[in-house]
Order: C-alpha cells, then structure tokens, then sequence
C-alpha cells in the first residue's frame, strides 16, 4: 500500500469512524466532560466578544464554504460557471480565513499569557487551538496557488480536489486523483482530517450540543412575589 493511498484513501475513513464513533461513546460515558469548558469569566468581557465572535463567526463560514462548495451543486444550480464558481469561493475563504485567524490568534495569545486562563485550562485546550489555528494558515496558503490559478483562467486543481471529496462522501474514493494536485493542498487535508480524528477526546464535542433552541424557546416569565396583606 502507497503512502498516497494510506492517506488518501483510508485515513479519511479512519477519521469519519473515530469522529463519529468516539463521539457518540463520549457522551454515552462522559457526560460530566461533555463541555467547552468556557474560560470566558476569566477576561475582558469586550476582549472575548471580540476574540471569539471572530473566531467562530470565520471558522462556521469556512466549514459551511467547504461543504457547499466542494460538495454540493450549489453554484451550478445558481448559474455559475467554475470560474465564478471559484473567485466567490476564494475571496470568501480569504476573508473568513483571516477573519478566524485574528480571532484564533487573540484567543491563542490570551490562553498563553493570562495566567488564571492557563490555570485553568487543560492542555489539549491549547493543543486543538494550536491544530485548528494551523490548519487554518495552511489553507490560506494554498490560496497563493489558488488565486494565481484563477487569474490564469484555470480551475483544474479545485476541480479534482471537489471530485475527490465527493468520492470519499460517496465511498467511492480515489486518491489516484490527488497525484498531481500541488503538496500543500494534501497537507491542509490532511490535517482537516485529522482535527476529526481528534474531535472526540477535545472540548470541541460541545459543537453537536450547541444550544440553538435557545432563539426559538418562549421567553422565561419571571413575576415579582406578592406580598399578602
């Protein structure tokens, strides 16, 4: 077995198998753990809103930019053609990208010198920041080969990395697509994989518990008490 086909072809399936697996064993047996482990009492409450809106806000863009746009008809349906199709995915991928780069960098900068933060923090804490924090610079290098590409009128690259992708959704995978697309495409894959990998045994579990019943749920009535006469 190649390493191109080991990494390309089964670690894929590895992670999508631990991430959902581990996931759901997780919170069969920690439900206790099951958290983000919020440290956000412990700074500028202006600092946090700031550090972590952007952060969130820029990474949740760049999940939903990747699902739809390399995997799903989207753009087609709309009328685009790959070159359109690729400058509105570029130019998102860059602002989000920096977006959530300067809010994972505030976060980061936080965690590593407020002391009562890194007290109490854990360190797969930072572990996971520093990965999703890399993962992010490694795909906004690739747009250095990306944008390039685009204003050559060329669009091959993202092509094959949207067939590729839609092959392992479909578990029809085929790695052998991936031989010619440049190396630090693969890189930031492979470590898009492998934060999956990780999910289960780091805080980012809270992220299938977010509470967005909160924006529908009736408002909570709260009555002064009376006094009896």
């Amino acid at each position: 077995m190649n390493l191109n086909l080991l990494l390309f072809g089964v670690y894929p399936y590895i992670a999508g198998t631990i991430f959902l697996v581990g996931s759901i064993i997780r919170y069969d047996r920690e439900q206790y753990g099951w958290t983000s482990y919020s440290s956000q009492l412990l700074a500028s409450r202006r600092y946090m809103m700031w550090a972590s809106n952007l952060w969130h806000v820029g990474i949740l863009m760049l999940f939903a930019g990747h699902f739809v746009g390399l995997l799903t008809p989207a753009f087609e349906w709309l009328g685009f053609n790959p070159i359109q199709h690729q400058w509105v995915a570029s130019s998102a991928g860059i602002t989000f990208g920096i977006l959530a780069m300067i809010g994972g960098l505030m976060l980061l900068l936080r965690r590593m010198l407020n002391p009562q933060v890194r007290a109490a923090g854990r360190k797969s804490d930072l572990f996971i920041l520093l990965w999703l924090i890399v993962t992010l610079l490694l795909g906004l290098v690739t747009q250095a080969t990306t944008v390039p590409d685009l204003m050559a009128g060329n669009v091959a690259n993202m092509e094959v990395l949207g067939g590729y992708l839609k092959g392992i959704a479909t578990f029809q995978p085929h790695p052998a697509m991936l031989a010619g697309i440049p190396l630090i495409y693969k890189v930031h894959m492979f470590f898009g994989m492998t934060m999956f990998l990780l999910f289960p045994f780091t805080r980012l579990v809270h992220i299938w518990t977010v509470p967005f019943n909160y924006l529908i749920r009736p408002y909570e009535v709260v009555r002064a008490k009376q006094r009896s006469i």
